[in-house]
């Protein structure tokens, strides 16, 4: 693959969506009671647990999560972008995040991009496409657009979360630790 395919594929990211509503709380997509673990594929097993197997089937079977407003309400828990991680989710599109949840999705090295025009036209199960650094989806036989990625918070994905990031920057630079 050439490096010019190599970078479009990993700043290109989707699959199929599950479609939720507004308001979706970290205690619906990873229940308190697991938040002892960090481990995503652990997590995965939990997520969404409160809406039943279906939904969590769905999930896995799923690329993209796609929600209304205030994605990631409620309390703040890093284990809520990992266990998404863990189930294969690549990116969520949302109308709009809690501020703490599209933080932690970042640094974990999720995708999270805002596009309620994206939400609106998107049916569960359709597929859905974003690439971060046009700062495009593509979805319902349509593009949306939205502000690219700046520089520092694509550095932080790529390298497939902010302390992957870190370490990687010290190791470049000669330093130890983070």
């Amino acid at each position: 693959m050439s490096e010019r395919a190599s970078e479009s594929s990993a700043r290109r990211v989707g699959g199929q969506a599950i479609v939720f509503g507004d308001n979706v709380n970290t205690d619906v997509i990873i229940p308190g009671r697991y938040l002892v673990s960090i481990d995503p594929a652990e997590l995965a097993e939990h997520a969404f647990e409160p809406l039943g197997p279906d939904v969590q089937r769905r999930l896995r079977a799923s690329g993209v999560v796609v929600a209304g407003r205030n994605f990631g309400c409620g309390s703040a828990r890093e284990q809520a972008s990992t266990c998404l991680i863990g189930a294969g989710i690549k990116a969520v599109v949302a109308a709009s995040f809690s501020r703490v949840f599209f933080r932690n999705a970042i640094n974990t090295g999720l995708v999270a991009v805002e596009s309620a025009d994206a939400v609106a036209a998107v049916e569960d199960g359709a597929e859905v496409w974003v690439d971060y650094h046009a700062g495009v989806i593509e979805a319902a036989g349509r593009r949306f657009e939205f502000a690219p990625y700046p520089a520092h918070l694509r550095e932080i994905l790529e390298s497939g979360g902010l302390i992957a990031h870190l370490m990687a920057t010290s190791a470049t630079s000669g330093k130890e630790g983070v």
